[in-house]
């Protein structure tokens, strides 16, 4: 049985590998994604929902997707924030891609050219429709 909630919504999530990758998430087995500091970020943060997944995406270097996360708290506020206005969640490993997709295999296909990750290049929370997730998947091999 799938622990996604009814209708779920698709998350990619960026992070720069040398301050928190995926080996790191996957080691620590369940991460808090916090110092996020851009309000569209914020409310892709604070509309997430337990059991909905996200892409792992390492920024800066690599440039790739390299996994997917599951959120397991949502919710919450960033306790690297004093003010209380910015918003975080945890999140869990599920799955490390068999082949990682990068942002060129990503630009390079027409039916992902307004998929966010390409759009709205600098955002670090971003959604995904349900048919750039299936189509990502895919690339991927899963």
């Amino acid at each position: 049985m799938s622990n996604l909630p009814e209708n779920p919504r698709y998350w990619l999530m960026k992070s720069e590998p040398f301050k928190y990758g995926w080996d790191d998430l996957v080691a620590e087995k369940e991460g808090t994604w916090d110092g996020v500091r851009n309000y569209r970020a914020r409310n892709n943060l604070a509309a997430m929902r337990v059991g909905e997944q996200a892409f792992f995406y390492h920024s800066r270097e690599g440039l790739e997707i390299v996994g997917i996360c599951e959120i397991s708290v949502a919710d919450i506020l960033d306790p690297t924030d004093e003010t209380g206005k910015w918003a975080a969640v945890k999140v869990v490993p599920k799955t490390k891609l068999p082949k990682p997709v990068t942002l060129k295999q990503i630009k390079a296909e027409p039916s992902l050219a307004d998929c966010e990750l390409v759009t709205l290049s600098r955002l670090s929370v971003a959604e995904i429709t349900p048919e750039e997730w299936s189509i990502i998947c895919g690339m991927a091999g899963i």
